[in-house]
């Protein structure tokens, strides 16, 4: 059965007009849909777009763009392989899933609309229900939040206890808000939130909804991320957006079984990465769209007061879109006052990389590791990632690293890393880098299963223009069907 449904947009989030969008089920009433303002880009902020919606079967859409004759469409990720038809100035589209589109008129990556069809919400509170603290929009004291949520628990005892932000605009007056456990928070689709929500030595939270989390009013100093969770344990953060955080979108530190599904990020400051973690295990990341101005996604050991090693992180069915820095980055982090951490078993899964531009040779790559702090770095798998044409940098930067910047001390060593069906496509690419450190802090074991470069596989590392240091052993190019020895043993 079709269905679509739409949101209207709370008063306080600026709004963007050189789109309009606008959709309908077959044979339904057109809605129009509106368009927010995204800011993108550190280098030189600029003026984005956002729509988005819920959708299930086939809907409709169509994109009226203002600013100039349309002279040329791209609609990405190009995997999608997304059909329109354009009518002049009208663009129209049938989906018939939930997807994550950027729509680019005449080469533009900067004043772009992203467009998110999201899957129909799973298990949304009802906001008469018991135990539901309904807030409408308001300036919010967090003691106030606080202590109406309890009275309500005493008075319906059992009830699952849930904090419920309506549609429309909503201050939180000290900022952040701390989420004690086994508590849902709810962004209803219509509802900004600013101010940062946190969860500190808690259990069994939930932070969900199609809202958004808006961020763009304080200064890049204030370092307020969107969502904090230290020292916690079965956390999830599903559906929402965030726009413009002043530092991390979400950060995770000493935490364990993380679950984010269909997160959704835009953000211009210096470091603000999307989501960074440190010494944490078993943290799921699936159906991201990430476009930040620093690290997409960043795995650490230690770090400030996380200690640690960091074990089991999964990121798949995802898009990220690096307008700084690296799109997938591992390992810069660690107990360097010791002997390192552990970082291991880690996967990315059919992942579209959208954008690497980073014009410090230090900090390139679309997929890098840099083992600093004495860490090891071992059994990672690259699997179906597609990297489309990006502005400056690298594909691979595998490194055991002495960054002067960041780390007192080398890495000790990366082994065991394989990339599968990785596919790119471009000319602005430097030399991809395999480096060991020393004779005794190498990278051993890197094997590329079915590498495309421009259409042609990569069997060898100058085809693939490599350069592989003295001190990395066992580095390997092989077809896409042919088995890596020892695997599967």
């Amino acid at each position: 059965m079709n269905k679509l449904t739409v949101y209207e947009a709370p008063e306080g989030v600026p709004l963007r007009h050189d789109f309009k969008v606008r959709a309908c089920v077959p044979g339904g009433v057109w809605q129009d849909i509106a368009v927010y303002e995204a800011k993108v880009d550190m280098h030189e902020v600029r003026l984005a777009s956002m729509a988005y919606f819920d959708m299930r079967g086939t809907v409709n859409v169509e994109i009226e763009y203002d600013e100039a004759a349309i002279e040329e469409v791209v609609i990405r990720p190009l995997s999608a392989g997304t059909a329109y038809e354009r009518q002049g100035n009208v663009i129209r589209l049938t989906l018939d899933r939930p997807c994550k589109l950027s729509i680019e008129i005449n080469g533009n990556r900067f004043n772009n609309l992203h467009l998110f069809a999201n899957k129909p919400e799973s298990a949304a509170p009802q906001p008469d229900a018991a135990g539901v603290l309904l807030l409408k929009p308001a300036i919010h004291r967090t003691e106030d939040i606080y202590r109406l949520a309890e009275e309500l628990a005493v008075l319906s005892p059992g009830a699952p206890r849930v904090i419920y932000f309506a549609p429309g605009m909503h201050y939180l007056e000290e900022t952040v808000l701390r989420i004690p456990s086994d508590t849902t928070v709810y962004l209803a689709g219509g509802a900004a939130v600013v101010g940062s929500f946190v969860c500190e030595q808690v259990e069994k939270v939930r932070i969900c909804g199609r809202g958004i989390i808006y961020l763009s009013q304080f200064s890049r100093f204030s370092a307020f991320r969107g969502v904090r969770i230290v020292f916690s344990r079965d956390i999830a953060v599903e559906g929402i957006t965030l726009l413009d955080p002043p530092h991390y979108s979400i950060y995770i530190g000493k935490s364990e079984r993380v679950r984010i599904d269909n997160f959704k990020s835009f953000s211009t400051r210096g470091w603000s990465d999307g989501i960074d973690m440190m010494a944490s295990s078993d943290i799921e990341i699936r159906d991201v769209f990430l476009r930040t101005s620093d690290d997409c996604i960043a795995v650490y050991g230690s770090r400030w007061d996380y200690q640690g090693d960091t074990r089991r992180v999964s990121v798949t069915h995802s898009i990220l879109w690096a307008d700084v820095a690296h799109p997938l980055m591992i390992g810069t982090h660690g107990d360097h006052e010791r002997d390192g951490d552990i970082i291991e078993d880690i996967e990315f899964r059919n992942i579209d990389i959208l954008e690497h531009h980073e014009p410090q040779e230090n900090y390139q790559g679309a997929m890098a590791i840099n083992a600093g702090d004495h860490n090891t770095i071992r059994n990672v798998t690259y699997d179906n990632i597609r990297v489309e044409g990006f502005e400056q940098g690298r594909l691979v930067d595998l490194r055991v690293v002495w960054n002067k910047d960041y780390n007192p001390a080398p890495g000790r060593l990366i082994e065991n890393v394989v990339f599968r069906n990785i596919n790119y496509t471009g000319d602005n690419a430097q030399p991809s880098r395999i480096h060991g450190y020393d004779v005794e802090r190498r990278v051993e074991g890197v094997t590329f299963v079915g590498l495309v470069i421009n259409g042609k596989p990569v069997l060898d590392a100058s085809v693939g223009n490599f350069d592989v240091n003295t001190f990395t052993k066992r580095v390997s190019f092989l077809e896409a069907d042919q088995p890596i020895a020892g695997e599967g043993k």
